[in-house]
């Protein structure tokens, strides 16, 4: 695991206050395509538990795995019924529990790429389901995410995370449903997305910013200083584009197409 993908914890606080949460209309989308009941759920990279709490309200017991000792400290302070905690990231969660559903929110391109599909196969039962979904935030008026940009680009060249397998942006199929199309693990790949437009003060969109890693990565004096340049250039409230990309698959039951991915 990454530097950068353990670098959320000194900000869980914020995080925790400043990143979305998650839509009922995507709960509601990944439980009809498991299309029995989903009782028990593995969640990779909980966070401080944005998804978590939108499974457990609709009665899912959820194992919620996180490396960062921080946020699962902000997660746990939720008190969830029915929410088991791990301190663990998936490469060295076991394989074998057989959860209905195991998901991830905004953090599977944080996992190591070797042996990710057998183990998260693994760890759902024969007629389980995997979830995938996230997308990244962006200024709707051009004019004000040009002017962002303009202060932005004397700090970091991007803020945003590339696809993981470098699959262009206008391709039909995204990152991860490349992957899962491709693995002997996994059939009925599907993908969707949830529309989403977000009035918000201009403050909370930079403290959103202060939580996302390519910001982390600078030293703490020049990442107040590129915040506070941002904030300038904003007008007092902005509108976001956050659409969440929905990607869901089945575990193969068939043995030979399993034995063929050993």
């Amino acid at each position: 695991m990454s530097e950068r993908a353990l670098s959320f914890g000194a900000v869980a606080e914020a995080y925790d206050r400043f990143r979305p949460g998650y839509p009922d209309a995507l709960v509601e989308q990944v439980l009809a395509y498991a299309g029995r009941p989903v009782r028990t759920a593995l969640e990779i990279g909980a966070g401080t538990g944005k998804a978590t709490r939108a499974f457990a309200r609709r009665g899912v017991a959820v194992t919620a795995s996180e490396p960062d000792p921080a946020m699962l400290a902000q997660l746990r302070r939720h008190a969830l019924p029915g929410v088991t905690t791990v301190q663990a990231p998936l490469e060295v969660l076991p394989a074998t529990a057989g959860y209905d559903l195991v998901f991830a929110a905004a953090s599977l391109h944080w996992t190591t790429p070797d042996g990710r599909w057998s183990r998260v196969a693994g760890m759902l039962a024969p007629t389980g389901v995997f979830a995938s979904f996230g997308g990244q935030r962006e200024l709707a008026d051009p004019a004000v995410r040009d002017r962002v940009e303009a202060v932005r680009s004397a700090y970091l060249d991007d803020d945003a995370i590339p696809s993981p397998d470098g699959t262009p942006p206008d391709r039909p199929m995204q990152w991860p449903g490349t992957e899962l199309l491709a693995s002997p693990w996994f059939t009925d790949v599907r993908q969707s997305v949830i529309e989403q437009r977000t009035p918000m003060a201009a403050a909370d969109y930079v403290g959103h910013l202060s939580t996302v890693s390519a910001y982390l990565q600078l030293p703490a004096p020049r990442r107040r200083e590129v915040l506070g340049a941002i904030l300038a250039v904003l007008p007092p409230r902005v509108e976001m584009v956050g659409d969440i990309m929905i990607h869901l698959a089945r575990r193969r039951t068939a043995p030979d197409t399993v034995a063929h991915a050993h």
